[in-house]
């Protein structure tokens, strides 16, 4: 029997999994929730949870949810309007999961963060607990950061590196981001069409000085760079972490399934 490369046999032996959804995964062009992603992604989830496995998502989106909810502000760049946004977002952005889950009898569960909640031990360890018991009686928590509240002192800046430190704090076995790209290129594939994924990276540090970074885009906050930080984090901790496209029907069953395009991100010492 042929030996299963290391991206199907990281994922595979995975149980407790933290997944990642980015703003261009989640929205549609207008910014409005992408129904058939979440609907796919609550199927998907269900499945791995059947199969055993604990998940716990990562969500951005509440931004652009608002914009899409209230129809305006669109243009607005003070700082009271965005976190207006992002709070009316954020009631649209749970109302879609609580759906998509509660046709497979699933109750998801909103945490919001700031910075802070990682910097304090007694506040790190309410989350910790929160977390065990959630996912313990098959609840789906769902993870944003408080944009409402979040000013530069306590903000934690992008939902890569919260899904991170997520990851960290819970000691999850796999942190999958969902993006708009297959992984990570050794140039910017939206600029060169001869870009080359890179399907395995043992180093990310030395990744993260030599790729083409490029441009992120209106939606996201994050950008290549942001991921690669991310799998830096998670990968000092031992986690393995897989950036994939999330745009592909059904990614997360594709991806158990051996059938998708991705970039793995290994800790030094599982690389064999």
């Amino acid at each position: 029997m042929e030996k299963p490369d290391v991206l199907s046999r990281t994922v595979k032996a995975a149980r407790k999994i933290v997944v990642k959804i980015g703003s261009n995964t989640i929205a549609n062009a207008d910014g409005s929730i992408n129904r058939d992603f979440m609907n796919k992604l609550a199927d998907d989830t269900a499945d791995l949870i059947k199969s055993g496995k604990q998940v716990v998502i990562v969500s951005s989106g509440a931004g652009i949810a608002g914009i899409a909810t209230i129809n305006k502000w669109k243009r607005k760049s003070d700082l009271h309007y965005k976190q207006a946004l992002c709070a009316i977002g954020q009631v649209e952005l749970m109302d879609s999961y609580r759906k998509a889950f509660a046709a497979h009898d699933i109750h998801v569960a909103q945490i919001l963060l700031t910075n802070e909640d990682f910097s304090d031990t007694n506040r790190t360890l309410h989350i910790r607990n929160t977390l065990f018991t959630l996912v313990d009686e098959g609840v789906v928590p769902v993870i944003n950061e408080n944009d409402s509240v979040s000013v530069d002192e306590i903000k934690i800046g992008d939902n890569d590196n919260l899904a991170a430190l997520t990851s960290n704090l819970w000691d999850a076995d796999l942190l999958i981001l969902l993006s708009d790209i297959d992984g990570v290129y050794d140039r910017n594939p939206k600029e060169f069409p001869d870009a080359a994924l890179i399907e395995t990276v043992t180093d990310s540090t030395e990744i993260l000085g030599r790729i083409h970074a490029g441009a992120t885009n209106g939606f996201g906050t994050g950008g290549i760079v942001t991921k690669i930080q991310a799998a830096i984090k998670v990968n000092a901790f031992g986690i393995p972490m897989v950036l994939t496209n999330g745009k592909v029907p059904g990614v997360l069953a594709r991806l158990f399934g051996e059938s998708t395009r991705a970039t793995i991100f290994l800790p030094e010492d599982d690389d064999e």
